[in-house]
């Protein structure tokens, strides 16, 4: 082509979230040019939006705290947990390079993380099951730090925030939850607002990353501490394939198409494809055109390693149960009248929380995961009713836990209420009303609910019985953490529908993170790592982390393959072979 231009390089990575900076990372240490491409005009991805947390049995960071496991333990745990999508070669080599890649990232470059004492597996009853010891948060990280790239950072979804200023997970939001019960929590809250609004006074935001967007400002950081190069807004065209060897790929940049020559090869680590309506269509029983549904991934997370994936040979894995981890989400409308996607991670589990189907019906135990919650929603639902649930509380449970987008005392209720988002009547009656909800029945429920709350009791779904339930309760409420009557009015509820943080079906690898094709043979000189990277979970969702720990751990492989490094473990050390 005569306008086209090049750019050589050891390693081309595309997409800059934590499996793809990982990669990118571990490879430039390793003495590689390595160059990283972003079609989205800001770094970072699903990353950047997470909530930051890594699930990496046996790291150093639980040996600290005395947690000393053997890897057969997680492995008997996963083993359960993916069933007869089991895959015990990639499962060995997560075990056995995600602490190591914790300790690579951890004493090598700008990333942190924090390791909480009791975390629980979501199904920590299960065999191999643990309570605590696996999940890890990033530290906070000073946004100084990034200078002027700090700019091109994706933002955190606008609904996890207070007042713009990110929160970290895990005590930073218990502080907040109780800021009104506690002076402790209450000094704590004042301290980080009045932290918060100083920054936004000087800088125009809030400096203190937290979650995701910690990670991946940590990364990027290493990543420039390293001098690797950043392109934003520079989609990948088409990958160069020379006689089966991926060389590289045709990158499109600031309206310039670049033939960018990568000697050893490519990592495709684009975010998967929670944006992909055709590919939804195909692989969401639940969204039989492609648009029942709701992600709150960056729009830009199309399914386009998949896609450059399969132009070069490659197979993507559709056997898996679940095509993606599910969460269920409210759709709000922000004050600017744009959509908003809000996912509900741990108001489902506070006392006084129920959830209940168009009919009034309870469907599930409310404080279990979300993957697990909106599989029981799936199940639930009537042939053709849209698959929709509602949450259900009364007013002193939304004021003092908050409720979706909505917030506890003393923040103001009166937006939610007046765009439609939460709904609101005198008695259950009027509320189901409101909501479109069976009124009979949604009395019934409650009903039969409060016959035992008092008690902690909850003979139907047995809410406040697993681990997972009482660590995302009130531990200040009892008898049960989870466990509350709903008693006087008014009542509220938010409806929610069903979203993703991730998807799972994707490229098929191996060990080595190198994308297979229909034989199941490694294509030369393509990985992939991430959401593009079919999950080593089998479809489910074992803990806190489970997509960011095997993106790091695997971006981390494919980075240290790439650059023919300890390979010999599970297979050679030639990134072309």
């Amino acid at each position: 082509m005569v306008n086209e231009e090049a750019y050589d390089c050891d390693a081309l990575v595309v997409g800059s979230g934590c499996a793809g900076l990982s990669a990118a990372v571990t490879a430039g240490h390793h003495g590689l040019k390595v160059l990283v491409v972003e079609k989205e005009p800001r770094f970072g991805g699903t990353t950047a939006r997470s909530g930051g947390w890594l699930w990496i049995p046996g790291t150093s960071l639980a040996k600290a705290w005395g947690i000393e496991e053997s890897p057969d333990q997680a492995k008997t745990y996963l083993r359960h947990e993916a069933g007869n999508n089991f895959d015990a070669a990639r499962v060995d080599a997560f075990l056995t390079e995600g602490p190591k890649a914790v300790d690579f990232f951890t004493t090598s470059t700008a990333v942190r993380f924090d390791m909480p004492l009791t975390f629980p597996d979501y199904h920590a009853e299960a065999p191999g099951g643990a309570q605590g010891g696996r999940s890890m948060v990033t530290r906070p990280f000073d946004a100084h730090e990034l200078g002027d790239a700090l700019k091109d950072l994706g933002s955190p979804l606008p609904e996890l925030t207070v007042f713009g200023m990110m929160l970290g997970s895990g005590k930073e939001i218990v502080h907040f939850m109780r800021a009104t019960r506690s002076l402790t929590s209450a000094a704590y809250v004042a301290k980080r607002l009045s932290k918060h609004a100083i920054d936004v006074m000087r800088n125009g935001r809030g400096m203190t990353l937290t979650n995701g967007n910690a990670l991946a400002g940590r990364l990027a950081k290493s990543a420039f501490d390293l001098m690797i190069p950043l392109w934003l807004n520079s989609p990948v065209r088409e990958l160069i394939v020379k006689n089966g060897v991926v060389r590289g790929a045709i990158v499109v940049r600031e309206g310039r198409t670049i033939r960018v020559n990568a000697k050893r090869g490519v990592v495709l680590a684009c975010g998967g494809f929670p944006h992909d309506v055709a590919r939804r269509q195909k692989m969401f029983s639940h969204a039989p055109t492609g648009k029942e549904h709701y992600s709150p991934g960056p729009t830009g997370n199309t399914g386009d390693g998949l896609r450059l994936a399969e132009s070069a040979g490659g197979r993507i894995d559709d056997s898996l149960p679940n095509a993606a981890a599910w969460v269920p989400v409210s759709v709000t409308t922000r004050k600017d009248g744009s959509k908003g996607v809000m996912p509900h991670f741990i108001d489902r589990a506070k006392p006084g929380v129920i959830a209940v189907m168009r009919d009034g019906r309870r469907f599930a135990n409310e404080g279990n995961s979300y993957h697990d919650f909106v599989q029981a929603m799936i199940k639930a639902a009537k042939p053709g009713d849209e698959i929709a649930a509602h949450l259900i509380c009364d007013h002193e449970t939304l004021r003092k836990y908050g409720l979706g987008c909505v917030p506890p005392r003393p923040m103001p209720l009166g937006h939610h209420l007046k765009n439609g988002y939460l709904k609101r009547g005198a008695t259950l009656t009027e509320l189901a009303a409101q909501a479109g909800i069976d009124g009979k029945a949604l009395e019934a429920t409650v009903a039969e609910f409060n016959s035992t709350a008092a008690e902690g009791r909850d003979p139907a779904f047995g809410k406040g019985s697993r681990a997972y339930n009482r660590y995302q309760g009130d531990a200040l409420h009892g008898p049960n953490p989870c466990i509350a009557p709903i008693q006087r009015g008014p009542f509220y509820a938010i409806k929610m529908v069903i979203g993703d943080l991730g998807t799972y079906a994707g490229i098929r690898t191996d060990a080595n993170a190198r994308a297979l094709d229909a034989d199941g043979q490694p294509i030369a000189g393509l990985y992939a790592a991430g959401n593009d990277m079919a999950s080593i979970m089998g479809g489910n969702y074992p803990g806190a982390g489970i997509t960011l720990g095997p993106a790091l751990t695997f971006g981390y492989i494919a980075g240290k393959h790439i650059a023919g490094v300890a390979a010999e473990q599970r297979g050679s050390s030639n990134p072309s072979s």
